[in-house]
């Protein structure tokens, strides 16, 4: 029997998800900030240990390993990058400072402006000028390329990017600058933004491509370590990495482009999420993931988890490839409680793994949201954590609350209380911003709930947005590691073309999309797949004249990236309405009297793979669940003896009231007062609102 593996790495733990058939095993150990690779190996080590191999034997049994990482958005929070130059086109020197003008909030007059990746002296420009067309304006001075190299080398830049006006029209000079740099600075990773985002704005095409160059070595560092780890441990297949995009691909395609790995992360908790949601009748979720460091909020919409490529923040950086939409606040397990100004405050700080919170006994000192926990009793030294590998302690917790509490005057028990209520309004107030954002009510989606934290607090959030429905998957505390095993190997790529919409050139089209098609096959087929089994989104970017944005849809399907018979004369007609129709689901009007303009073709591709089964259902009959005891808890009402289950014992149709504690091997989950949990068909929880009587369970 050949096993799949998914495996997530987060600030705190790394999450691995096994399935061997149908059956699915959850392991989680602590994340090894020195070097993430060894936490893997230690992690595949144990999993070889639970079926009963030799890490070797395992390894050779694996049919994929699939990998979902951090490690780029760690670079950026931690702003650890590689030290970084930038070559331009003159007279585009401060470009990356100007950011066209945006600041996240227009209101905040003290609001300073992101750390600068690249400072003004590593920001260096060389004569040269292509137009719009194409046309060479001004050639490019080599001997310019050639002395900006020099200044670079004295500074000790380890990365460089180039990125040049127009390239995405033609990429000659950029080209030339890249064969140059090779020359001068052969040690130096480049990045190049023809390769990178082959498209305007000129903002968003250097802004992703520095952001590139910034982590692409300590991205392409840490795979390399792991594929060598993993190939001296047995492992002989190709391993496969989660993109941004939700979809799965081979390092040595992410190598070209380590920015597709941003994100990666969350990315794979919002693929499982739609996966889950489908089969359990609910389209619309709202996911939200609660692990040791941060709180990842996201929307799955009509069962998708739709990928967009454009004006992506992340950690204050624009970052122009196809993303997953995920919001992140600094609100985790690991988020340290602390006093400023007299005002108590929960994180964004985070314990992480080393040296953790107190209750983990690695030396950590101050009081986190975990410790608080445990002080409010929803988590306990008698129980399992993390599977059993470790025991939680209550040493020096008490102590750092009644320090905490002695800020705000307040007791001990109050202190951690009122931590509870912070992170949780921090949580709830972050999605009432997202989905305030887009218009959507909360009140009218399901959530669904995952992370090692997750499901302690999803309920009472529920509660104040008026979700009456809440998903809580058995392997919810794992939940992004399985969804890497859910998502397909898929590439999404697009190339610039601006012309108007009802004057396109067909043969320009084709060629486009003919390379990305091939390009497609060829990375397809290094990772073993036949052409056969791809499908194909053929995709237009359009806008009306004069719009900063554009907006993406498709334009065709097929099987197999070779089918080109829509590119016809009808084409553009078809593509002016489509867009039209987009425009007005996006901004609720169209402009009637203008005709919009293509700037680029995208094709996504994708090769569907087998996924773990998903079921939904809550059966009859339903029984009551046997408590296997009881313990002092605040659950938001005041201490009071609570019901403790343990989830091995719950089988499909048992039915636990609140209040209740629910005890799994990674996670707890938390049934507040006015709730209800329901074991459904699949062995998943599904907490309902007992007061809301016209909610039935799915």
């Amino acid at each position: 029997m050949g096993y799949r593996v998914g495996i997530d790495i987060g600030g705190t733990f790394t999450d691995f998800a096994l399935l061997k058939g149908e059956e699915v095993v959850l392991y989680k150990n602590l994340s090894t900030a020195e070097d993430r690779s060894i936490g893997v190996m230690r992690g595949l080590g144990r999993l070889a240990e639970m079926e009963g191999s030799t890490l070797p034997e395992f390894l050779g049994q694996c049919e994929a390993i699939v990998h979902g990482t951090t490690i780029a958005d760690n670079t950026l929070i931690e702003m650890n990058g590689a030290v970084t130059g930038l070559i331009t086109t003159e007279g585009f020197r401060d470009e990356m400072e100007y950011r066209r003008g945006y600041k996240e909030d227009i209101w905040d007059v003290r609001l300073k402006p992101p750390v600068q990746i690249v400072p003004r002296r590593r920001r260096l420009t060389v004569p040269e000028r292509i137009m719009a067309n194409g046309s060479v304006h001004k050639p490019l001075d080599e001997q310019g390329v050639r002395d900006v190299c020099q200044r670079l080398r004295k500074q000790g830049v380890e990365s460089v990017a180039i990125s040049l006006l127009f390239s995405f029209v033609n990429p000659a000079h950029e080209r030339r600058v890249a064969a140059i740099v090779r020359e001068e600075l052969p040690d130096a990773h480049l990045s190049i933004s023809h390769e990178v985002l082959p498209r305007s704005p000129e903002y968003d095409r250097t802004s992703t491509t520095v952001v590139n160059a910034y982590v692409a070595p300590r991205v392409t560092t840490y795979l390399g370590q792991l594929v060598s780890r993993l190939q001296e441990a047995g492992y002989q297949r190709e391993l496969m990495v989660m993109q941004a995009s939700g979809g799965v691909i081979t390092v040595r395609y992410i190598e070209s482009a380590p920015i597709r790995v941003l994100a990666s992360g969350p990315a794979g908790g919002v693929i499982g999420s739609a996966h889950v949601g489908a089969a359990k009748g609910c389209p619309d979720l709202l996911c939200v993931d609660m692990g040791g460091t941060s709180y990842d909020m996201s929307l799955v919409q009509g069962g998708e988890a739709q990928a967009e490529a454009g004006w992506n923040m992340h950690h204050r950086y624009l970052v122009g490839v196809p993303m997953v939409k995920v919001e992140t606040l600094g609100a985790g397990g690991g988020s340290i409680c602390h006093v400023t100004g007299h005002s108590l405050q929960v994180g964004p700080a985070s314990a992480g793994s080393n040296p953790g919170p107190i209750c983990y006994a690695r030396g950590g000192s101050q009081p986190t949201v975990t410790d608080a926990l445990l002080m409010l009793g929803i988590l306990s030294t008698d129980a399992e954590f993390a599977g059993g590998d470790f025991s939680l302690t209550d040493t020096g917790v008490t102590e750092a609350f009644a320090m905490l509490g002695e800020q705000i005057g307040k007791s001990a028990e109050d202190a951690a209380f009122d931590c509870w209520r912070i992170v949780n309004a921090n949580m709830t107030n972050g999605v009432r911003r997202t989905t305030a954002g887009k218009g959507i009510d909360p009140s009218e989606l399901v959530m669904l709930a995952y992370g090692g934290n997750g499901p302690a607090f999803a309920a009472i959030q529920a509660e104040e947005l008026g979700i009456a429905r809440v998903l809580i998957p058995k392997a919810s505390p794992t939940f992004s590691a399985l969804g890497t095993l859910v998502a397909d190997p898929s590439i999404d790529e697009e190339r610039a073309y601006i012309a108007p919409a009802a004057r396109l050139d067909l043969a320009r089209l084709k060629t486009l999309w003919t390379d990305l098609a091939r390009r497609a096959e060829a990375t397809f087929a290094d990772a073993g797949f036949e052409p056969g089994r791809i499908e194909a989104r053929y995709q237009l970017n359009m806008r009306y004249p004069g719009q900063n944005f554009t907006l993406t849809f498709d334009v065709h399907h097929a099987t197999g990236p070779d089918d080109l018979s829509f590119v016809d004369e009808a084409l553009g007609e078809k593509a002016i309405a489509a867009f039209n129709a987009r425009h007005m689901e996006e901004y609720g009007h169209i402009r009637e009297h203008e005709l919009p303009e293509v700037t680029g073709v995208r094709l996504a591709t994708r090769v569907p793979t087998p996924k773990p089964m998903a079921h939904g259902g809550v059966g009859e009959p339903r029984r009551a669940a046997t408590a296997t005891g009881s313990r002092r808890a605040n659950l938001g009402q005041g201490f009071g003896q609570t019901d403790i289950y343990r989830g091995v014992d719950l089988e499909p149709g048992h039915v636990v009231p609140g209040p209740a504690i629910i005890e799994e091997s990674f996670t707890t989950i938390v049934v507040y007062p006015g709730w209800t949990c329901l074991v459904d068909a699949a062995g998943d929880y599904e907490l309902v609102r007992e007061d809301l009587d016209s909610h039935q369970p799915v």
